[in-house]
């Protein structure tokens, strides 16, 4: 570079998109530092003497922004795989400063980029980029299969399942098969009982799995909720309970609109779209799209009832049902019609006093 920049210069950019950040910003030689808007940065220039950086020495590396005229480098990522950017809040690093930014928003909440349709606000704009599918009906994504469109590239994924059925990996003890290796190595170690419950007898294949076991009958629940007092045994199981308090429901299916407080939640809605149903009952191959569904189908066939009512000694096939059957001895009523207030003790009977407002009729002679 044949200008000297010195030190106390500094020039500022105004970045129409986060994106644009990477490649502007050359590690090593700027210090960016976030305004009240996040889009706005003041970039400071560092004297780069004489020699400068490796990467600035040949024309061939070295480019001009098209929107303030700074200087970057091509290969950003060449000399730079030393950087590391770490966020103060969390400790997470990253290699890219603008990657550290994005992820800054996690912890801030802001969400810059807005939706002129719905008003619904994102905090970077791939996602937005997405959300728009479901106002514009756009489905670039599809199976080559059977033609079906998505809105995103993990959804058709998700749905490439339902056509595979290859399983190359086989286990030599039980004959189950799998679709990799690693699946399979992680199966084995059910036959090899490393970690097996000593009190249930349970095995586990990780360690982890079963230390976090061990918390259901040590009946230990350590993580307690600040709001309504309810403790849980997981930190994860706590966070995913505070989103009822704060009405959060940050994971989103973008081809409905849906949101859901946990991810497991929206992967089972997922196959509401896909039709995929992997969990299938081995006594009448009925199948299901989520395990918890298979399990409860399972106490058909037994006829076991291990949820048994302590009030009036009725025995229930399923823990939400014995939830549900509570409320009538305790005479609460959580479940109230927006349109005329009254309120009823089971979901299943609001959705059916809900008719009477809205005339449906669904049952045909």
């Amino acid at each position: 570079m044949e200008e000297n920049i010195s030190e106390n210069r500094q020039a500022k950019a105004n970045v129409s998109h986060s994106s644009e950040i990477s490649p502007h910003v050359p590690f090593g030689h700027f210090d960016t530092q976030l305004d009240e808007n996040p889009l706005d940065f003041e970039i400071s220039i560092k004297a780069l003497g004489d020699e400068g950086n490796s990467i600035f020495n040949t024309a061939e590396n070295t480019q001009i922004y098209n929107t303030c005229g700074l200087a970057y480098c091509s290969k950003r990522k060449a000399d730079t795989k030393e950087e590391s950017y770490a966020c103060e809040v969390c400790g997470k690093a990253f290699t890219e400063r603008n990657k550290l930014i994005k992820h800054l928003r996690v912890h801030t909440k802001e969400k810059p980029y807005v939706c002129d349709l719905c008003g619904k606000a994102f905090s970077d704009s791939f996602n937005l980029k997405r959300h728009l599918r479901i106002h514009t009906k756009e489905k670039p994504y599809v199976c080559e299969v059977c033609s079906r469109a998505f809105a995103q590239s993990g959804v058709l994924k998700f749905h490439l399942r339902t056509h595979s059925t290859e399983k190359s990996y086989t286990c030599e003890v039980c004959s189950k098969t799998f679709l990799n290796s690693r699946n399979l190595k992680s199966h084995l170690r059910v036959h090899a009982k490393e970690n097996v419950c000593e009190v249930c007898c349970k095995v586990f294949t990780q360690r982890s799995h079963l230390e976090r076991h061990l918390l259901i009958h040590s009946k230990e629940k350590p993580y307690a909720c600040k709001v309504c007092s309810k403790a849980f045994n997981q930190k994860s199981n706590l966070e995913t309970h505070l989103h009822i308090h704060s009405k959060e429901k940050p994971y989103t299916c973008e081809l409905c609109g849906k949101g859901f407080t946990d991810k497991r939640s929206l992967t089972t809605h997922l196959r509401v779209h896909t039709k995929e149903k992997p969990y299938g009952c081995e006594i009448c191959s009925k199948a299901f799209s989520d395990s918890r569904n298979l399990k409860g189908h399972l106490l058909i066939h037994s006829k076991e009832k291990p949820y048994v009512c302590e009030v009036c000694c009725k025995s229930f096939g399923r823990c939400g049902d014995l939830k549900s059957h509570m409320l009538t001895h305790s005479e609460e009523k959580p479940f109230n019609c927006e349109v005329c207030g009254k309120a009823f003790s089971r979901r299943s009977y609001l959705k059916k006093h809900l008719r009477i407002h809205s005339k449906e009729k669904p049952y045909v002679c």
